[in-house]
């Protein structure tokens, strides 16, 4: 395998800028060292007098929360893909001789700014900034919609339309034995499933759909 040289990362660079690289559109939107204040006066660290290994730059330390949070990354995640992407390093400022801040850094990072009352600011502050350039930032969102079975109704249509209308029927009222045996919250909806090939490998020119009574459970992480 042939030894990479300093002109290889640069092409491969310029092939990534070519394909559209979002970090490198957040560099030049973005003047992160505007944060600096406002992540000194935050982290308060000490001026190095007493010794010991100086801590990682703020505003490295920032970005590499907003990569963190624009792609939904763990700790140990995020030290991985900053030492493997090449992306990553080029947005941190960072070689690929440099050193990385590992994934126990990065929490005490966050928790540091946490525990200060200023990342929800300087997040608002970063996502405003990108807004006012066309941006629109979005974190990750994980949606599931699951169908819950209950026990299927057999209720006259007048029935019907009282629970449609959230009114409980007037000869269940006085029968709470049968009103407690009667689900008045569920609904009928339809179930869409994929259709299968046929034996003769044609596909079906529509989907399935499947009468379903219960409830729809939302989740919306």
């Amino acid at each position: 395998m042939k030894q990479s040289g300093f002109f290889d990362v640069e092409e491969r660079l310029a092939r990534l800028s070519g394909l559209g690289d979002q970090l490198e559109a957040f560099s030049r939107t973005v003047d992160f060292e505007a944060f600096r204040p406002d992540l000194d006066k935050a982290l308060a660290y000490s001026d190095g007098s007493k010794g010991g290994r100086p801590p990682f730059d703020p505003v490295l330390m920032f970005k590499i929360l907003v990569i963190q949070t624009l792609n939904n990354l763990s700790d140990e995640r995020t030290e991985y893909l900053i030492n493997d992407r090449l992306s990553f390093m080029r947005f941190l400022g960072l070689g690929l001789s440099d050193r990385v801040p590992d994934a126990k850094t990065v929490w005490l990072f966050r928790e540091r700014l946490t525990q200060a009352g200023a990342i929800d600011g300087l997040f608002n502050r970063f996502d405003a900034t990108l807004r006012n350039a066309g941006y629109l930032p979005m974190s990750g969102q994980i949606l599931d919609a699951t169908l819950v079975a209950a026990p299927k109704q057999r209720n006259t249509n007048a029935e019907k339309a009282d629970l449609r209308a959230g009114r409980i029927p007037e000869d269940w009222q006085d029968k709470p034995a049968k009103l407690s045996h009667k689900d008045r919250h569920a609904r009928w909806t339809l179930k869409f499933t994929k259709a299968k090939r046929q034996d003769d490998g044609t596909m079906p020119s529509s989907d399935l759909a499947i009468p379903f009574f219960g409830y729809k459970s939302h989740v919306s992480i």
